[in-house]
């Protein structure tokens, strides 16, 4: 059975958690380390963007100023999230692991398979979404909004119809880092608040149409599920789906600093986060 690093971080910064996937793609890439399961939160609540996005076009800047949230634009693609009530994962590992496949969908698929398994062990019916018509394809390829959960995509979790997870994914130096969010609660007027809309009829239609595309796990369960119980269930997910190992992993002083400067340089800044 192959052994990757387990990291819980708990909560840090938007910038620091951002540099430290990206600092875990770097040091997996130089071979210094084994691939990772990373699990972690936010401090303070933060949206964050997609690599893509366009910050000022996309997000409404002086709502997320005025309910003191974090800013940071990710590495990787897909549209905005608001990072509150849950908990985030990141798995970092090689193109070229043992059948891991070529395509970036079926790639997707197999690493999803841990928050599959990890809904399943929270005793949920949890399962993959995967459009069924030509205009969910469609949709797909040219997204309606700017919000993460407005739809699922392919091989996206699903509960109940609903989209429970989302996640993102990038390809550098030969490494994957796929990160993404597992909802506890949604605040669904926040989360609203911080995105530019064309009129006030489409934030109501998004306001109407948001419950029916999206859900939080303790609106679907009788007891609260708490982000400890997450971890374990995610924690075993992970290590059944891929059967691995994994073993706990502390970042060491030297590494820590590492991940300070690329916070500094680059997740920390506005040239970075609105720079498109």
């Amino acid at each position: 059975m192959t052994t990757w690093y387990f990291l819980n971080s708990g909560k840090c910064s938007p910038s620091f958690n951002m540099a430290l996937d990206e600092a875990l793609l770097d040091w997996h890439s130089e071979g210094l380390i084994p691939p990772v399961i990373r699990f972690y939160e936010w401090e303070p609540a933060t949206l964050s963007i997609g690599y893509f996005q366009q910050a000022k076009r996309d997000i409404n800047l002086d709502a997320v100023r005025e309910q003191g949230l974090g800013f940071v634009r990710r590495p990787t693609g897909g549209r905005a999230v608001l990072h509150e009530h849950e908990l985030t994962y990141s798995v970092i590992v090689t193109e070229s692991y043992p059948d891991m496949p070529e395509s970036v969908t079926e790639a997707y698929r197999v690493l999803s398979e841990g928050i599959l398994q990890g809904f399943h062990n929270l005793g949920m019916d949890a399962y993959f979404s995967v459009p069924d018509t030509e205009e969910k394809r469609a949709d797909l390829k040219s997204p309606k909004s700017a919000v993460c959960f407005d739809a699922p995509s392919w091989y996206e979790l699903v509960v109940e119809g609903k989209k429970i997870a989302g996640s993102a994914q990038t390809r550098q130096k030969g490494v994957i880092l796929q990160h993404g969010a597992i909802l506890l609660d949604l605040d669904q007027e926040k989360l609203l608040s911080v995105f530019n809309f064309s009129s006030e009829e489409a934030k109501n239609r998004m306001r109407r149409k948001l419950p029916e595309k999206a859900v939080a796990i303790n609106s679907l369960v009788k007891e609260p599920v708490t982000v400890e119980q997450c971890v374990t269930a995610f924690r075993d997910g992970f290590a059944k789906s891929l059967q691995i190992e994994l073993k706990p992993f502390t970042l060491s002083e030297e590494q820590l600093e590492y991940v300070r400067a690329l916070e500094e340089k680059k997740y920390a800044n506005d040239e970075w986060n609105f720079k498109k």
